[in-house]
């Protein structure tokens, strides 16, 4: 039996902005299974930030997407077929297949979700690499302390909204930055957040003063740019700041020229650190352990947005530039 599958590729490398014809619909049909080999399904897949820096023909921590081969990522999907003597048809698994419909892959490259989360989106969110991210970009990197005042960019995104909540858990002041004032509800009505301000109103720095009139102990970074200034602004001795994403840069055409933060750092004594989390790999079960703990207690709430059909794949991605989601964002593809 043949299996066709669609799938998405990089036709060519963006410049500024992607656009549609950054991307091409392909129709393959896949080779029979050899040994060792599965052939899934996908059930929903996920469109991420991160993904725009792999468009760039640039060293980074992970290789580049090659043009022409389709878009890897986070997928959870289900074994139609298997060679592989510990997955059976069936099976609901997470890989990184990315943005196709049907896939063959190496059995030992799919994680079985077992038992598999409800509902089956989380295992790309709260309980997957995102929920991970907050985990320990917040409490390895700023080792956030009961009372100081926690400030998330990107505040309503799928890694921010969970931040905000952990550091509630671990008894701090959560601040929450968002785009409009519909998620600065959300912040601050559904998800538990202190204050939340919106960096698109024209007293945004006004707020954000207001919001921490202690000043800001720990400042988790999604976004970068003009937001992480006006936050740099109000950081205290000792501060601890993570830089987990810089969204607000990813499309410019040329380098973003700001205010330096060297000499805030220097007079406050503060630290900044970049990270990422596959290098946090070998302790995943401790974070995954945490998180479905306090997911199972309600102390953490999910939200998602879901995108319907696999042909609105590169809108959802695209739509993550200009804030169409609240939380994580996934596509349902079958």
């Amino acid at each position: 039996m043949t299996v066709t599958a669609k799938r998405i590729v990089l036709a060519q490398r963006p410049q500024g902005t992607p656009t549609l014809d950054c991307f091409r619909f392909e129709t393959v049909d896949l080779p029979p299974l050899e040994d060792g080999q599965v052939l899934v399904k996908t059930l929903y897949l996920s469109v991420d930030p991160y993904m725009r820096g792999r468009m760039n023909d640039v060293k980074s921590y992970v290789p580049p997407y090659r043009l022409n081969e389709p878009i890897t990522g986070g997928a959870v999907c289900e074994i139609v077929e298997s060679k592989a003597e510990h997955l059976r048809p069936g099976d609901v698994v997470l890989t990184q297949t990315g943005w196709q419909t049907h896939a063959v892959v190496p059995g030992a490259k799919v994680q079985k979700l077992q038992p598999a989360p409800e509902p089956l989106t989380l295992a790309l969110g709260l309980l997957g690499m995102t929920g991970l991210t907050a985990y320990f970009g917040l409490i390895d990197v700023c080792d956030p302390k009961p009372g100081e005042t926690v400030v998330v960019s990107g505040a309503a995104g799928a890694v921010g909204m969970v931040v905000g909540q952990i550091a509630k858990i671990l008894g701090c002041r959560a601040v929450g930055i968002a785009g409009s004032d519909e998620k600065v509800r959300f912040l601050t009505e559904e998800l538990g957040f202190d204050a939340a301000v919106n960096y698109k109103s024209p007293t945004f720095a006004e707020d954000l003063k207001q919001a921490c009139a202690d000043g800001v102990d720990v400042y988790f970074d999604n976004v970068g740019g003009t937001v992480s200034d006006e936050v740099l602004k109000r950081i205290n001795e000792f501060a601890r700041i993570s830089l987990c994403g810089q969204i607000a840069l990813y499309n410019l055409d040329k380098p973003d020229v700001g205010p330096r933060p060297g000499p805030l750092l220097l007079t406050r004594k503060a630290k900044m650190q970049g990270f990422i989390v596959g290098d946090y790999a070998s302790r995943f079960p401790e974070g995954l352990q945490k998180l479905q703990s306090w997911f199972n207690e309600g102390q953490l709430k999910s939200r998602e947005t879901v995108i319907e059909g696999f042909d609105q794949t590169i809108d959802a991605f695209l739509g993550l530039f200009t804030g169409v989601n609240t939380g994580k964002l996934v596509v349902k593809v079958s």
